[in-house]
């Protein structure tokens, strides 16, 4: 969202940015000419009286909002804002994972989902899975559904990830994982498979860069697996491109995955990755890179053998072919004009 503010058309859009609570490592990078509307409020229900004073003070002609559950929220709050205002909500997941697995009172959020989707005026998924998964999960008319990738702004990846040297020590080989320490990362499958890759490998180490839920239960797993000194747990790291850069291999372990922004910036920056074939838009993400391996979500064996079979592959060949690799799909430019073009179709079909 940062990045499509930094790149909208001014002369086509005046932006806003509203918080539940303005806080985070993202802030610093929202551009100077956006106002910032702190909501202060510690959940998305509670930020409603706030929002709607903002909506009737500012009068906006569009409201964008994103996660699937402050989407619910804005959605049964649209009666309480100006009569004109519409409403883009952007869905970050894969709806039928979370409600088939990860949620409290599923039916709940399944009649939510069925029932105040399609209230919205447009709905942004991140992948063609995801889109289609929503219009079934939600019985949605796709008539609203459009598909919008996730840009990379290719520029600055590659000038943050010469900004330092390598991060590593020793000499591997390295591998590296990215994003927050919840469940659907599949991280307990990934230490169970480093511990059979440290098995042929002993030098191996694996990089984890995020923060998450999961970190003490994921560290115990760790030492009980004797892998102390051969996983790293880093938390958050503002600049993560030098790691990717830097890894012999990247691998996303995810049990679903509605867009993976970090294998499209591993692959991107020519690093070589492996990601579990899981629900959601990683395949799509792959079909236009040349080298990216594909493995059985959630069976440790499969991924250690992947693991040590793309090690013993030339790294150089397959960095030089990913890296030779320029998508529009994913393009920075391409994007923010698809989204440019959502937002004014939204627009002009308000009623008068």
């Amino acid at each position: 969202m940062v990045t499509l503010l930094q790149h909208l058309d001014r002369s086509l859009f005046e932006p806003h940015l509203a918080l539940i609570k303005a806080e985070g490592v993202h802030l610093q990078r929202v551009p100077p000419d956006v106002p910032l509307h702190d909501l202060k409020a510690n959940r998305a229900r509670y930020m409603i009286p706030s929002f709607v004073r903002l909506a009737w003070r500012l009068r906006p002609q569009l409201v964008v909002s994103t996660l699937g559950h402050l989407n619910l929220t804005l959605i049964l709050a649209r009666k309480l804002l100006p009569r004109n205002v519409r409403l883009v909500v952007r869905e970050g997941t894969v709806v039928s994972a979370i409600l088939d697995k990860h949620v409290e009172y599923p039916w709940v959020w399944r009649w939510l989902y069925r029932h105040l989707y399609g209230k919205a005026d447009a709905i942004v998924c991140q992948s063609d899975y995801m889109l289609e998964d929503l219009a079934r999960s939600a019985g949605l008319s796709r008539d609203k559904l459009f598909r919008i990738y996730n840009p990379v702004d290719l520029q600055r990846i590659t000038e943050l990830s010469l900004n330092r040297s390598n991060p590593y020590c020793g000499d591997g080989p390295h591998l590296l994982a990215v994003g927050r320490l919840a469940r659907e990362k599949g991280y307990d499958v990934l230490l169970d498979a480093m511990a059979l890759v440290h098995q042929a490998i002993p030098h191996a180490q694996l990089t984890i860069l995020g923060t998450g839920p999961l970190r003490e239960t994921l560290l115990a797993q760790r030492n009980r697996l004797g892998l102390t000194e051969v996983v790293r747990f880093i938390g958050f790291e503002p600049n993560p491109y030098p790691y990717f850069r830097h890894a012999d291999l990247f691998v996303l372990s995810s049990r679903y995955e509605g867009f993976p922004n970090a294998l499209l910036e591993a692959l991107v920056l020519g690093t070589r990755a492996i990601a579990t074939d899981c629900p959601g838009g990683a395949r799509e993400v792959a079909a236009h890179f040349p080298r990216c391996f594909f493995v059985k979500s959630e069976n440790a064996g499969t991924l250690a053998t992947a693991i040590l079979d793309v090690l013993s592959a030339d790294r150089s060949k397959t960095r030089q072919e990913n890296a030779q690799v320029r998508p529009e799909a994913f393009d920075l430019y391409h994007v923010t004009a698809q989204y440019e073009a959502l937002f004014q179709r939204v627009i002009d079909a308000r009623p008068a």
